[in-house]
């Protein structure tokens, strides 16, 4: 096939970026050049040489060049497919959005796509977003666009909003492990061994408020396995990946209580991990205080173990791009590629992706950004009609998808009466009075005050 041409803006990624390009070094099919753009040049640059050391290992099987684009005109004029990946602000904004909230009573386990520091971080990122959509329009506006950055719903709302013809979803794994707990519930049942790609699930719901409706291996109903699971592991909690435990260490592991509980109550599986699942409910459920999320068994993700790991993953990469830190080549498990392929007919891929709702969620309006399992082929993304929801799983994220909405509708119209309508829907601001509302919301604004007045009046 033809050689293509990959923008990624926030191509100086620590993390995404890294296993990207082993994927894409991995692909026996592919080949062309990936331009990386990232107002943080120099990161962009060590990037380059990151990708172009993968490409050059023996066991590579493709041929793919690295730049550094210095505009995101040059990044994105001639592109096929465009990678979006970005931090929006800094963690001095990031500390606001996560704890700031907390002096109210309102713990956020991750912070970044619902509640308080969910509004925040939309308000930074959207307007970010509408330049990238222009963007495309004006220089590559056939390419298809996949976007990696949080909140989720929120870019890819705004892409659309500015931009409707754009080809652009969202991309994002948490769905995955909930189908790695699957496949443990199938062989803790049936001794049957399966990866995640060998069960079909019902995917629907709204990013990282995902749900789980049905589940098969063959002619297996693994749904019908899972009550005896969950009776079985529902004090103790079960980890799919590690022990029990692990959350006590690793600020991301949990031991799915969270997901077992909704299980319960609905009669659907949670589909993503506990750390975000209980952000997009009422905050006295999961989040009450760090001793109600211990008892749950997650972890509150603090933005001091966010920048210490961003200078651990910052040191790798400078080692990794001098030569002095071996860059390994082994499968990320994520599907990026996989999708790439799909669109350049190279094989059929069915995965779970945010997309508008075209009727591919009943229950939520048309328009907005959904969740559900697509079919990729030969150019075209079709999404798969998902089964509905159980009205009070439904009722749930009616009420989440409805904030994002009015968020992005907000942000574009720079209105900030709407925001802070958003801001007070949070489930988790369910306990806030109306004063102490309107006070954190002015807080957390003039906290981050200066990546949001060029666009709003605070």
């Amino acid at each position: 096939m033809r050689p293509v041409k990959i923008a990624y803006i926030g191509g100086g990624s620590k993390l995404w970026a890294r296993s990207f390009m082993q994927d894409l070094a991995l692909d026996p099919d592919l080949t062309g050049e990936v331009a990386l753009y990232d107002i943080d040049l120099p990161a962009a640059e060590r990037n380059r040489k990151i990708g172009t050391l993968i490409h050059q290992k023996p066991e590579a099987r493709s041929k793919f060049i690295y730049t550094v684009a210095e505009t995101l005109e040059k990044a994105l004029t001639g592109a096929d497919y465009v990678l979006i990946s970005i931090l929006p602000g800094t963690f001095v904004e990031m500390r606001s959005d996560v704890h700031a909230p907390e002096k109210y009573g309102i713990y956020q386990s991750v912070g970044d796509t619902a509640g308080p520091g969910g509004v925040l971080r939309a308000m930074r990122t959207n307007p970010i977003y509408e330049g990238f959509a222009e963007a495309i329009r004006a220089y590559c506006p056939d390419a298809w666009v996949l976007n990696l950055t949080n909140p989720m719903s929120a870019c890819v709302k705004t892409l659309y909003q500015v931009f409707p013809e754009i080809k652009a979803f969202g991309c994002c794994h948490e769905v995955f492990h909930t189908q790695d707990f699957l496949c443990c519930v199938l062989r803790e049942a049936t001794g049957i061994e399966a990866g995640r790609r060998d069960i079909w699930t019902d995917v629907s719901g709204i990013n990282h408020f995902t749900w789980i409706t049905g589940a098969r291996y063959m002619d297996t109903d693994i749904m019908a396995l899972l009550p005896e699971f969950v009776e079985r592991h529902f004090e103790e909690g079960f980890n799919e990946s590690g022990p029990v435990d692990e959350y006590l260490t690793n600020t991301f592991a949990y031991a799915n209580r969270v997901k077992m509980d909704m299980w319960r109550r609905y009669g659907a599986l949670g589909a993503a991990g506990d750390r975000h699942l209980a952000e997009f409910m009422d905050n006295t459920w999961y989040l009450r205080d760090p001793e109600t999320v211990r008892r749950w068994k997650f972890a509150l993700t603090t933005v001091d173990w966010r920048e210490s790991n961003q200078a651990r993953q910052i040191a790798e990469s400078v080692e990794m791009s001098e030569g002095r830190r071996e860059i390994p080549l082994n499968p990320s498990g994520e599907e990026l590629v996989r999708i790439l392929r799909g669109l350049a007919g190279l094989e059929t891929v069915v995965t779970n992706v945010n997309l508008p709702n075209r009727g591919q969620m009943p229950g939520l309006p048309l328009g907005s950004i959904v969740e559900t399992n697509c079919v990729f082929t030969h150019g075209t993304v079709s999404p798969v009609a998902a089964p509905p929801l159980p009205l009070g799983a439904l009722s749930l994220v009616r009420r989440c998808s409805d904030n994002v909405d009015l968020t992005c509708q907000g942000t574009l119209e720079r209105d900030t009466d709407k925001l802070f309508a958003a801001f007070l829907n949070q489930p988790l601001c369910s306990t806030l009075t109306l004063p102490d509302a309107k006070s954190l919301f002015t807080e957390m604004c003039q906290n981050t005050k200066a990546y949001l007045s060029p666009y709003y009046d605070l």
